[in-house]
């Protein structure tokens, strides 16, 4: 977490020059953070470097959402060619953190976390490419082409696509709205920010939007990787959802074919990160991940995607198979 080279005369030139910088965050991506101190102004800087990171289609979206109200972080500066931004300093309370300390305010803050999609879902998507069939079959195909190879198993794979195939027009015909997908609205990247015009929840990790269906980020907040979100939680936060945004009868459907579609990619990523990236801390998470997919393939309308499953991947190839062969 050493700045980059650049970074002194980008922060020149932004007007921080005699900050300070300091490591914030790295993530599963090839960006890293920086808090930037000058007094009492702080900023972060993001690494985002090319030809690995874009930093575009974050800055489109954050000023996408800044323009209708929410609360995404200003852009203070940027040099595109060095892949630098400098970003509003949202400061440090996450939501996970905060819930880790006050439990008793899940479901309030949760309240708030489902209202503020439901604002955004009343708005016409953001100009984002789809969230269409070729990007769903390849991100469910993740979980074939890592996870398989590394417990040892052979699956029919293209049994795999079709009985994806046979599940996914049920979002693609869903009378739900086509919508701004922000796709990792999840605790740890929602900040708790003084700003009740944006419902007090800042938006962070927003730069791979589609423009898809709304029930993709409900679960994403709600089945979340990182983080358990109790059956009784979950059910109250859809019902609020449907209120709210007067949901379509096939939401429930489409919720849960979303679900289990998010979910298998999570753990074919998780997996990656793992084995490609040495980054075994991820695996940490495939039991919840695991526990996860079984909710959603118990639907009926997953029964293609379960019955797949059941013929290639058995309960005893699934939860923390891949734990005994990470690295301590």
């Amino acid at each position: 977490m050493i700045p980059p080279a650049a970074a002194p005369a980008f922060l020149a030139q932004a007007g921080w020059g005699s900050a300070a910088v300091v490591p914030l965050a790295g993530d599963a991506s090839f960006r890293r953070y920086f808090r930037v101190v000058d007094g009492h102004r702080r900023a972060v800087l993001m690494d985002a470097p090319p030809p690995h990171e874009d930093p575009r289609p974050f800055i489109a979206v954050a000023e996408h959402l800044v323009g209708h109200g929410f609360a995404a972080p200003a852009i203070l500066a940027r040099d595109l060619d060095q892949g630098l931004v400098l970003i509003e300093d949202f400061g440090d309370l996450r939501l996970k953190e905060h819930l880790d300390e006050n439990p008793a305010d899940e479901v309030e803050v949760y309240t708030r976390a489902v209202a503020l999609l439901a604002d955004l879902h009343r708005l016409p998507a953001a100009d984002v490419p789809p969230y269409d069939r070729e990007v769903y079959q390849r991100e469910a195909g993740l979980l074939t082409e890592w996870y398989c190879p590394a417990i040892g198993l052979a699956v029919d794979v293209d049994a795999h696509v079709r009985a994806w195939d046979a599940v996914l027009p049920i979002v693609e015909q869903s009378a739900s709205p086509v919508v701004t997908v922000l796709r990792d609205y999840h605790a740890e990247n929602i900040m708790l920010i003084d700003r009740p015009e944006a419902r007090g929840l800042g938006l962070l990790d927003f730069q791979d939007a589609l423009a898809g269906h709304p029930a993709y980020d409900l679960v994403s907040l709600l089945q979340d990787a990182r983080r358990d979100v109790s059956p009784a939680v979950e059910a109250a936060m859809l019902d609020h959802y449907r209120t709210l945004a007067n949901a379509p009868a096939d939401f429930d459907a489409a919720y849960a074919v979303l679900g289990a579609q998010r979910n298998a990619k999570i753990i074919g990523i998780f997996t990656r990160l793992w084995k490609r990236d040495g980054k075994p801390r991820y695996l940490s998470f495939l039991p919840r991940m695991w526990g996860l997919l079984e909710r959603d393939l118990a639907h009926p309308a997953l029964a293609p995607v379960a019955d797949w499953f059941d013929a290639n991947i058995q309960a005893e190839m699934r939860h923390a198979a891949l734990e005994d062969q990470a690295p301590a």
